[in-house]
């Protein structure tokens, strides 16, 4: 593949949501193009874009893809994203570098979940917008109700470059809304000139005023033409409209039938002609001050990684694109988030799977390198003797987490490492550890998520786990005092023997973990003792009596007891501390808390009641709902823990997708008794599953 110029770039990401065809339409424009011989099919596992075993296996699009596509001399890079909510992160990756957002509809649904997701997300950036319609051939597919659904949603800017003539399985060609010229498919897929259908002449006039308008009110001069009703040029009117695409102000519509060819070869052409091409950014240097960097092929390097591929046998394979500057094969580049300088290796220009290596890549241009052993995922690759950082990529937050658990030695041995493999290639992914249970945590964006990063791992890496949700990590508390709680810890084995006595009192203390104090007097325990009375009550304190987790807010204090001149030892004051705490807990009527979380839960107003009533179903405390902009409603409760495990599957069920949340820890509470007694049962029961 030759080298292009930024302006004959087009980056073009396309989105959607699950099932509108995406994957489907980059076959398409490949094939038209002739950059492969043989359509592919979703369904097959045969595609360019859909290249992974996991993705064969589910026939769904799981990881970004780049398609480079070839056309009218111009290189489309075409960022095929994934279209389900657990991949959301792939989604956020191909934002940051597209300069355009291609989001397509399927003709017999309209707006979907995804759709909106999409939408806000480019819209929060700026991002130029386009919709295709597609799947126009299909069985209940309809423009018009299709269109009314984009409008309703996102406003009177969607406005259709194109009107179908014909639809479900009559789809036969369209009208070109701009110039008003019509044409239909020939059996061949060639475009022959037709006249418009009567009944289409109102439609076409009313949105044809509409992109006129747009396309004069992006100049000035043009404006007072069309006001003083001068006749528009339709050179002059693509110029205008090209400008009002990339400010935004208006949203074109397109029609496809990916499956069968129709509306590819035009939609090609429009990208070309009304995309914008890679444009200046803002970058940052070692001061702090910004920088306005230009697509020059001269200028100071600055690139980003967005997306790293984890490879057993490779190493990593690093997508990037680069804003200004050339970057070169065996060269060197700083990594400033990093403070280190990265070796650059091999060059590739990349579709799908294929790799096909260059020497360098271009401004404006997207390309991937091998074994960088410094950059990561959102990092900048810049000159080292000019250093400049260029903005990296926000992910979402995980909202599920599971303990893992390796299910062999072999497996225990490799799995920390393979887990980090893991995070090198997925960002959204976190690992964690619970000291309390031992576990080792991984969270994601949903259950799908996680069980596809586990597949992979054990495809990639051959380490096997098994997951499960993670234990919650209960507290034990008293909840009243007890005094003068003894215990004389004595025994003769010939020789020195042990002695430790002491009298402990136990209060609780809410605002607290733990205090400890003394109120000795006569020295009935020596000073140098009284350390080791305090650490064998914390030690006794890790496992509580009632179900073996760690007992908080308590104040301890030792106030009598004996010892003796010669059997007297720190450790036998230790082990007297800890069972007179553990016999003090037992009689300070134990009772067993639980984590509290703040949850903080945005939703559609017409979702809103369902989610209190559940919310209601898990013993959740309401604090408050807060209307916000455009029909939704945020609402912020404190829930028990274990009543949000599988929130983030429960919540999308709800909503149809729609509801986000967000948690944070906020206290711990008292266990109703009716619960606290089976979480106490359950856990005697694995305490004795271990011993055994």
């Amino acid at each position: 593949m030759k080298q292009y110029t930024p302006e004959r770039i087009r980056n073009v990401g396309l989105f959607s949501h699950g099932g509108a065809g995406k994957t489907s339409l980059t076959e398409s424009f490949l094939f038209v193009t002739g950059a492969i011989s043989r359509l592919g099919r979703v369904e097959d596992g045969t595609t360019v874009s859909d290249w992974d075993p996991d993705e064969h296996k589910r026939r769904i699009s799981i990881l970004l893809s780049i398609v480079p596509i070839e056309w009218r001399d111009h290189k489309i890079n075409l960022l095929d994203a994934p279209g389900y909510f657990d991949f959301a992160g792939e989604v956020r990756s191909a934002l940051r570098v597209v300069d355009a957002a291609l989001i397509l509809m399927d003709a017999t649904v309209g707006v979907e979940v995804g759709t909106e997701q999409v939408w806000g997300l480019a819209e929060t950036i700026g991002l130029p917008r386009a919709i295709v319609i597609n799947k126009m051939d299909r069985e209940n597919a309809n423009f018009a109700r299709a269109l009314a659904s984009a409008r309703g949603t996102f406003g009177n800017r969607v406005v259709p470059m194109q009107l179908p003539i014909g639809q479900e399985k009559t789809f036969r060609g369209f009208v070109d809304v701009l110039t008003g010229r019509a044409f239909l498919y020939s059996d061949n897929g060639a475009l022959e000139p037709t006249t418009a259908p009567d009944e289409l002449v109102s439609m076409l006039d009313e949105f044809r005023t509409q992109l006129v308008e747009a396309a004069c009110e992006s100049d000035e001069e043009l404006t007072l033409r069309y006001l003083e009703g001068e006749e528009i040029g339709e050179d002059e009117l693509r110029a205008g409209l090209r400008a009002a695409i990339a400010s935004g102000s208006i949203v074109p519509v397109f029609v496809t039938a990916a499956t069968s060819l129709k509306g590819v070869l035009p939609l090609l052409d429009a990208i070309v002609d009304f995309f914008p091409m890679p444009g200046p950014t803002l970058a940052r240097r070692p001061d702090g001050s910004e920088i306005e960097l230009s697509p020059e092929p001269s200028g100071p390097l600055a690139a980003v990684v967005f997306k790293t591929i984890a490879d057993p046998f490779v190493g990593k394979l690093s997508y990037f694109r680069v804003y200004s500057g050339t970057l070169r094969t065996d060269s060197h580049a700083a990594v400033p988030q990093r403070g280190e300088t990265e070796r650059i290796g091999q060059l590739f220009v990349v579709r799908g799977k294929e790799q096909t290596p260059v020497g360098q890549i271009g401004p404006g241009d997207i390309g991937a390198v091998a074994k960088l052993q410094v950059a990561r995922t959102g990092d900048t690759l810049t000159d080292p003797n000019r250093p400049l950082t260029l903005a990296g990529i926000e992910f979402p937050e995980p909202v599920f987490t599971v303990a893992v658990s390796p299910r062999t030695k072999t497996d225990l041995d490799k799995m920390g490492i393979a887990l980090q493999r893991l995070l090198e290639e997925d960002p959204t992914l976190r690992i964690g550890r619970e000291n309390q249970t031992g576990e080792t945590l991984l969270s994601g964006l949903g259950e799908s998520h996680i069980q596809i990063a586990l597949d992979r791992m054990a495809r990639k890496f051959g380490v096997h786990v098994d997951w499960s949700l993670p234990r919650i990590p209960y507290r034990e508390t008293i909840s009243v005092p007890v005094r003068r709680v003894e215990y004389k810890h004595k025994k003769q084995t010939g020789g020195h023997g042990q002695y430790g006595h002491v009298f402990l009192d136990l209060e609780p203390l809410p605002d607290a973990d733990f205090e400890f104090h003394e109120t000795i007097v006569g020295g009935v325990v020596p000073k140098q003792f009284i350390p080791a009375v305090e650490k064998g009550v914390r030690e006794a304190m890790e496992a509580g009596v009632l179900a073996g987790y760690p007992v908080v807010n308590v104040k301890v204090t030792l106030v009598d007891g004996s010892y003796h001149s010669v059997d007297s030892s720190e450790l036998s004051f230790k082990i007297a501390a800890a069972q007179a705490f553990r016999k003090g807990q037992a009689a300070a009527k134990p009772i067993l808390l639980e984590p509290i979380m703040r949850l903080q839960v945005t939703v559609p107003d017409a979702y809103t009641g369902d989610v209190m009533s559940d919310l209601n179903g898990k013993r959740a405390q309401v604090l408050g709902m807060t209307p916000n902009e455009n029909g939704w409603t945020t609402i912020e409760a404190l829930v028990p823990l274990a009543e949000l495990q599988r929130y983030a599957t429960e919540l999308r069920s709800l909503t149809q997708g729609r509801g986000t949340f967000r948690t944070e820890f906020s206290h711990y509470q008292p266990v109703p008794q009716h619960l606290a007694e089976t979480i106490i049962q359950e856990s005697r029961e694995r305490h004795a599953a271990v011993a055994s």
